[in-house]
Parts: structure tokens; sequence; C-alpha cells
């Protein structure tokens, strides 16, 4: 590996020579990043599941692709990194018998409550008091801690979803109206893991969640995939309708609850509530893969460092609740062929011209089932979380033309920011309008799991979900911003395809733009800052 690395920084030591010419990043090919796509999007490959053929097809693609490319392999050999995932899927017989009061409430599965397992055991049988915990947030630099030092092991919790609200005193608490992490389902089952709760109920309403009651119903109802022996016995979330009947059957008031817990002296609330869970569930052992391919740096300091660009290559697969005679094939085309097929554009060019710090080109697996992938990759990175740059992550690209503008929307929490607004200007573009986050868009995607563990880290945006305004395109804006409101119609249902005759023009120049940034970032003297005072910027690496 070692003599591979060295033989590649040698051709490429001239460019340290001419620091000038080593900033540019090569041009992006539009007729490989269409190829790319088309064939990333095909039915061939049968929408690149997790846990199925079309998935391990992609991963064979793109490690050819990385080999043919020039890309470097990890230390080690290969582009593959291994990602162990468990499925589960729950089966009949399993149902959650409320005790409440003296009453005993069993709420239909999809209907009044949706719930599975994270444990990996396939036949679970156990009785657990429940506790309501607020938002069941613990964030010291709000000076907030919904747990209040309770000892919640063994217990189930009830949890409001997203963060505590703003105030006339404190309006900007919790970054206001945005979302912050703490507001996250994700963090939320994640947490009680840590605190070794038995399991985690989530009171679901359209308001706090950004999305409707069938969402989480829809996704419990469909295998679920979780890191191997990362989840909760049990988790899942509450109708509201029924957390409201639960309370109430306790002697509780769920309003006067929830008005409690928006405040700092907020404690952990006994309901006096049994549970008694049986969980039998479809557990599977799935051994998927990122792909990881390097373009080692010329600096032979800085070659130590690395800036990471991401792109899932992962979708839903073939659905096979879904009768036969219909289209089963998520292809995914836009969510993520775009980012997938940008990164492999992005690639052919960057082994024609390294930076001074070495490029890490990584397609992580699983993002679709909670940011997998990314997350098997922080725990063993390729370059030490502590010399990593920067992550640029690319999911969900422009394919209706040329915008004036690029979203950056997560940059501003660091240095990266600024960098950013330098490359755009060169590129005769502006930054798009900084919005606020309302529906926790920063922590959905790959580039979150480096942003908690200290990297700064966004994703590279664009118009496709924001098409009602916030971009101005180069040609015929209401055409194109219409396209974009219509694409989320499509957004992860089987309509999602590819098509010839897109503009690929706008994934071009948003493909670019990211290059052009991380090679800014590459060839810097410096490292990006995260901006004084942010939660991520504390995080020890």
């Amino acid at each position: 590996m070692r003599l591979r690395f060295a033989t590649l920084a040698a051709c490429a030591a001239f460019h340290v020579t001419n620091p000038a010419l080593a900033q540019q990043a090569p041009a992006v090919s539009e007729a490989a990043l269409r190829a790319h796509l088309s064939f990333l999007a095909d039915d061939l490959l049968e929408g690149r599941g997790t846990g199925q053929r079309g998935g391990a097809l992609t991963v064979r693609y793109l490690e050819t692709q990385a080999a043919a490319i020039g890309l470097q392999p990890m230390p080690g050999g290969g582009y593959r990194q291994k990602v162990a995932i468990e499925g589960t899927r729950l089966l009949p017989g399993s149902a959650v018998v409320f005790t409440a009061g003296g009453k005993r409430i069993t709420p239909k599965n999809g209907e009044g409550i949706v719930f599975g397992t994270g444990s990996g055991q396939a036949s679970l049988a156990f009785d657990a008091p429940l506790v309501f915990l607020g938002y069941g947030v613990s964030a010291p630099e709000e000076k907030w801690d919904d747990y209040k030092g309770v000892d919640v092991k063994g217990k189930i919790l009830v949890m409001m979803v997203n963060d505590p609200q703003p105030t006339s005193e404190e309006p900007d608490r919790f970054a206001g109206k945005a979302y912050t992490w703490y507001g996250r389902w994700l963090y939320k089952f994640e947490e009680a893991v840590r605190r070794g709760a038995a399991g985690a109920l989530l009171i679901h309403t359209t308001a706090s969640s950004s999305y409707a009651w069938g969402v989480p119903a829809n996704s419990f109802s469909h295998e679920r995939f979780h890191l191997a022996g990362a989840g909760n016995r049990i988790e899942g979330w509450l109708h509201e309708d029924t957390a409201r009947e639960l309370f109430a059957a306790a002697g509780f008031d769920l309003d006067a609850l929830r008005a409690q817990a928006e405040r700092r002296d907020f404690k952990p609330v006994d309901l006096k509530t049994g549970a008694h869970v049986e969980l039998k569930s479809a557990i599977r052992q799935v051994e998927d893969f990122n792909v990881v391919g390097i373009v080692p740096g010329t600096d032979p300091t800085l070659k130590e460092q690395a800036v990471v660009y991401s792109a899932h290559w992962d979708h839903f697969g073939i659905d096979q609740n879904i009768p036969e005679g219909r289209d089963r094939i998520f292809n995914g085309a836009v969510d993520n062929a775009t980012g997938s097929a940008a990164l492999l554009a992005m690639a052919a060019e960057a082994v024609k011209k390294p930076a001074r710090r070495t490029q890490v080109f990584l397609w992580p697996a699983a993002e679709e089932q909670g940011l997998l992938g990314s997350a098997a990759y922080v725990a063993n990175p390729v370059v030490p979380l502590a010399k990593t740059a920067a992550n640029l992550n690319l999911d969900s690209l422009n394919f209706v033309g040329k915008t004036k503008d690029i979203g950056v929307p997560g940059a501003e929490r660091s240095s990266l920011y600024g960098t950013a607004a330098t490359v755009a200007r060169k590129m005769g573009l502006k930054l798009a309008p900084t919005i606020p986050d309302l529906s926790g868009a920063y922590f959905r995607a790959d580039h979150f799991n480096f942003a908690k563990a200290g990297v700064p880290a966004f994703n590279v945006g664009s118009a496709v979900f924001s098409g009602d305004g916030h971009f101005t395109f180069e040609h015929d804006q209401s055409h194109a911003s219409a396209t974009m409101v219509g694409f989320k119609g499509d957004y992860h249902q089987v309509t999602d395809e590819y098509h010839a005759n897109w503009d690929l023009s706008g994934m071009v120049q948003q493909t670019q733009f990211t290059l052009n940034l991380g090679y800014a970032v590459a060839n810097a003297p410096g490292m990006p800052r995260w901006k004084e005072g942010d939660a991520f910027g504390r995080v020890k690496r």
C-alpha cells in the first residue's frame, strides 16, 4: 500500500512547486456522470437495496469503477469496507399490552402503535414500567437535562419528538424554531440505549415530527436495519390518541405534562403504568459494504490529512409488499444515483491531479436505513478523524439545469462557509440564502456522522427540495422550479427514475463546485474550524 501511495505522490510532486496550479480542480465530465447515473438507476440494479442482490451488484460496479479510474485501495488492499448490519422484521404474534389505573390497553400495531426491536433477539418477553421523559434531551451546552440523574435502566421511556421550543425570554434556545440533533428520533433512541433503558416510545404528532403517522407506520411494516447490537429491546412510536388514552388511564393529563416538559426544571414522571411486551422477529445478519477509494496527497506533511467526499449508493431496492404486476423497484435515480455517479466523475478527474492533502472518495452503504454505512466508516476511518479536514456529501443532485447559486446548508457552522463563498464567486455563483432548518435536514444525511465526530461537514445542496424560489435558474425559472416541486412527489417512491432527457448541466455545476471546494480545502495551509460555540466543535475526535 505504501508503495502505491508513494508512486502516485511522486508522479504528481510537481504540483507542490506551483500552489496556484494546485488550487485548480480538473473539469468534471458530463458524459461520464450521465453514463454512471443511467446505469446506477437502471432496473438491472433492482433499486440498490440493503441486503438485496441489487445492492451487491452496485458494490461490485463501484469497486470495479474505482479500480479502473485509478483510485488507490484502502490500506491492506481492496475497496470494500465491511458494514455489519442486522435486519429485523416483526412477526405475527407480537404485541404490547399496557396496564394503567387497572385498565388494560392493547393498541393495534400499525394504527395505535408501531414497534420493533433493535436488540438482535428473535424472541423477547418482558415487563417494564413506563416513564415520561419529556423531550428525552441531555444537552449540557443548553443547560438542559431531562434525565436529572434518574436511573432509567430496565424502563421504557416515553418521549416527545422535536426540541424544547423557544420562548419570549429565550427565543434562540435549541436553535429557535429550527430542528437540532436532539429533536431527531434517532438521537432519542440512541440516548435510551446509552442509558440502559429497556426501550423507547415516541409520541407522534405531525407538527413535531414534520411528517404524518403513515411515515413511521410504513417504516415499521418493513424490514428495519441497525448496526449489529446497536438498538433497544423495544423501540417505536405511539399515536397521539393512544398516548392520550394511556396517560388519562394512569391519571395524568398529556397536555399538562407536555407543558411541564418545556421547562428546565422538568423531572422524569413515573407514569404508574406497566407494559407487557412480547416480540417475535425474523433476524438476519447482513454483510454490506462501503466502497472507499483514495487519491494520496502530494505534500510530505499534509498528505497525512484528508478531505472526504461521500455519496450513499443505496436505495430501497425491491419491495415485495407491492403486489405482482406493479412496479416494485425503487430505482432511486435522484436519491442517490446522482450523488454516486457524481463521485465517480469527480474521482476520475482527481486522480489526474492530486491535491496536497489526501482525498478520500466514500460511497457509504445503508444511508436510507439510518446512516449506517457512514457511521461504520467514522468508527473505522481510513484517515484518522483528527486528521480529516472536512466531509463534503452529495445527496440528491440538481437534474433540471444550471443555477446562478449553490446551496451549502450547514456550512455556516464552520469556516467552510467562507471557503465555499470564495469558490462560488470564482465560478460566477453566489451562495443560496441560508434558511431555518425546520425539518432537521442537517441531521438526515451521511455528513452528519462526521459532524457528530467533530469533523466540519455538510451536504452540498442544490435546488432539489427548494424549487419554490430559493434558487435562481439560468433558464426558464418557472419550469425548473415546477419540476423540482414535482419531484417531491417522487421522493422515496418507485417513480424516482432516470430520464434520458434530463438536463445535467446543473448537476455538473454542482459536482464541479464540490470538487473545487474539496481542492480548496485540500490545498489550504490550515484545517477548517468550527464556528465558536457550535456544539459539534466541542466533540473530541
